[in-house]
């Protein structure tokens, strides 16, 4: 049984992501973890805590806190119910992305799904900091970002940016197999280019193994010319492609990396409107030298 978290502060953005994640995995059995944090404010006086409505703070903020989660399993059940999928509230007083990581180690998550933006998110943003906080922090299972409004598409084509400068091992782009497997997907692999040159020899190994690691699997490769950025370069591939979800993996110099540096991604840096998975990288690898003797067999 699939296992995933999805955080939630009650905005519709976020409701956004709940119904995206039920309809992705209609047809599979999951348990879903629904995560809403708290933090209530500290009180001026260790004597006078304040009260709200004859209930001291804290009691009234976990209170809105359980409430709020009833009321989306009802709304849920109500709009999806499906037998196939069990649900589990969290309510905790803790900041959200020390939780998620506690979530993810306690219940072996294999997925967390959030939206870009929370109940306070700004015009002009495409990702907000507690989702960028979470990229940053997770390193155990993949996250996937569903932008505000975005409606629903069996991801049927899917986009995996790479420049080909880093060796993938296998297990880290099993979240993508699988996807592209439950699916029937067609993987797109696209290399933005900088300027035309040929590939250097680790790139061409290293897009090698991706091959060998998608034989089963529907793909192409698209070598594209960088337009004035590369975010604005995989747009206008994604919607020239009509690409349901974009894949990248999240290491150190990585234009995930890049895209994260700051606690809120504008729209001017990250253009993307479709689905964002970012898949953690699992350490660091060197090329096993049975691979290395396969590739140069190809």
């Amino acid at each position: 049984m699939k296992r995933i978290l999805i955080p939630t502060d009650f905005s519709e953005n976020a409701w956004n992501a709940i119904r995206y994640a039920v309809k992705l995995f209609q047809n599979e059995s999951c348990a879903f973890f629904l995560l809403n944090t708290y933090t209530p404010a500290i009180p001026s006086s260790r004597f006078m805590a304040p009260m709200v409505n004859g209930m001291q703070i804290e009691d009234a903020v976990r209170s809105t806190s359980e409430k709020g989660l009833e009321k989306t399993l009802e709304r849920i059940i109500s709009e999806f119910s499906n037998d196939k999928h069990a649900f589990e509230l969290l309510s905790s007083f803790n900041l959200l992305v020390e939780e998620v990581k506690e979530v993810v180690d306690a219940y072996g998550i294999d997925l967390i799904v959030t939206g870009t933006k929370g109940a306070s998110g700004m015009e002009g943003i495409f990702m907000g900091s507690n989702t960028v906080r979470i990229i940053k922090a997770t390193k155990k299972c993949p996250i996937l970002a569903i932008p505000q409004c975005y409606e629903f598409h069996t991801p049927s084509e899917i986009a995996f940016a790479t420049d080909f400068n880093r060796f993938y091992s296998q297990s880290e782009l099993q979240p993508l197999i699988d996807l592209a497997n439950t699916f029937s997907a067609t993987i797109r692999i696209v290399y933005v280019q900088y300027e035309i040159k040929a590939l250097t020899e680790l790139q061409q190994f290293n897009l090698n193994i991706l091959r060998k690691y998608f034989t089963n699997v529907e793909h192409y490769v698209h070598t594209v010319s960088e337009l004035n950025s590369v975010s604005r370069t995989l747009e206008v591939f994604s919607k020239e492609l009509d690409i349901h979800l974009l894949a990248m993996l999240n290491y150190q110099h990585s234009y995930v990396e890049r895209m994260t540096r700051e606690p809120i991604v504008r729209r001017t840096a990250f253009h993307t409107q479709i689905p964002l998975l970012v898949i953690p990288e699992l350490g660091m690898h060197a090329v096993p030298k049975k691979q290395e003797m396969e590739v140069a067999a190809l």
